[in-house]
């Protein structure tokens, strides 16, 4: 079968090549691959980042059709239409895994980093852990879903905010309009967006955000005090800059929380006068669980969320990660594998109509 295959010989890159998958063992099932989302997680991945990883097969943002199933297996059928996600595997015995934090096992196993994932024509998924995504849900809308869709829909309710507060968000790229669309249409925000490109700000504007602030021209901790009377509620960062971190802790009012969703080299330089004096908390959320996955696969399937998909083809991966670099991949890039009649038309203007 094809696949995309981080590069040993030619570092940051991937090759497309032949490979041959092993055969199931316990608890597996094997995964026709329809489409695989493209995330920066994957960039991360391919220059090692996370550390070096050549040979391995990257995606984790997957949806395909069971197409066979260990002897043991009882959570799939041949046929269902599954998720390839991050979130590949826990120990399922530890003090997360069985307290609803199953994200941050010790044992913890990623796919398209320390498993193979999905930007190949077939892959291997546990069967317990293969979202299955509902009936109605086209695969180009659920591969988002799967990775940014969860991780922001996860966010924001790591956050804490309720209906009418003010929800700042850093970042209005393939992330951030869906944290937008989330945050407005699921918890009932109020919605600001920060980015310092204005194409996606007017994105923003489209998918709900009632305030869109440039960082390169507005003085955003001081616009959102004034907007707000005080500060928001709570701040998400999916912006992969240090200074959108600091700049979401002078933004809150007291009380309020910042989310770190991004990952920027380095270390963070926080106001901690502020943190301290207004009680500001700091929180990380990663992805989410699979009961995270299902909910949120249930608001894309009602219509609350509307990724602003692109469709490629995998030999187009590095060309991508190139966009991906540069800052100019409008909403998200996602791989179609199908067979060409299978194939419906792009959906970005469909999707933001």
């Amino acid at each position: 079968m094809k696949a995309a295959v981080v590069s040993q010989r030619h570092p940051g890159k991937v090759e497309i090549q032949k490979i041959t998958l092993r055969a199931l063992e316990a608890g597996e099932a094997l995964v026709e691959v329809e489409c695989c989302g493209v995330c920066h997680t994957d960039l991360h991945v391919i220059q090692g980042n996370f550390g070096p990883v050549p040979g391995r097969v990257p995606g984790h943002e997957g949806i395909g059709i069971v197409r066979a199933i260990a002897n043991d297996v009882s959570s799939l059928r041949i046929g269902d239409r599954v998720s390839i996600a991050w979130f590949y595997e826990g120990c399922g015995v530890c003090e997360y895994c069985v307290s609803g934090r199953e994200t941050f096992c010790r044992k913890v196993k990623n796919a398209g980093y320390s498993v193979d994932g999905a930007m190949a024509e077939q892959c291997i998924v546990k069967a317990d852990y293969a979202v299955k995504v509902p009936a109605g849900l086209d695969p180009l809308i659920a591969s988002s879903i799967t990775c940014a869709g969860v991780t922001t829909y996860k966010a924001i309710k790591v956050s804490g905010t309720r209906p009418g507060q003010w929800l700042a968000i850093w970042g209005a790229g393939g992330l951030g309009n869906m944290a937008i669309q989330y945050a407005r249409n699921v918890f009932n925000a109020r919605v600001i967006a920060i980015d310092i490109q204005d194409d996606k700000l007017a994105l923003a504007r489209e998918s709900g955000a009632e305030i869109t602030l440039n960082a390169m021209r507005d003085d955003v901790p001081a616009r959102i005090h004034e907007i707000t009377s005080g500060g928001a509620h709570s701040a998400v960062v999916v912006a992969v800059a240090r200074t959108a971190f600091n700049q979401a802790v002078d933004s809150l009012r007291a009380g309020g929380k910042v989310v770190c969703v991004a990952v920027p080299p380095g270390n963070l330089d926080l106001n901690i006068v502020k943190t301290v004096l207004d009680g500001i908390e700091i929180v990380g959320s990663l992805v989410g669980t699979r009961q995270d996955l299902a909910e949120a696969f249930e608001h894309a399937l009602a219509g609350r969320v509307k990724p602003v998909v692109q469709s490629r083809q995998l030999e187009e991966i590095n060309a991508i990660f190139s966009e991906m670099e540069n800052g100019s991949i409008r909403g998200r890039m996602v791989i179609d594998l199908r067979p060409p009649l299978c194939k419906k038309p792009d959906l970005e203007q469909e999707l933001t109509a």
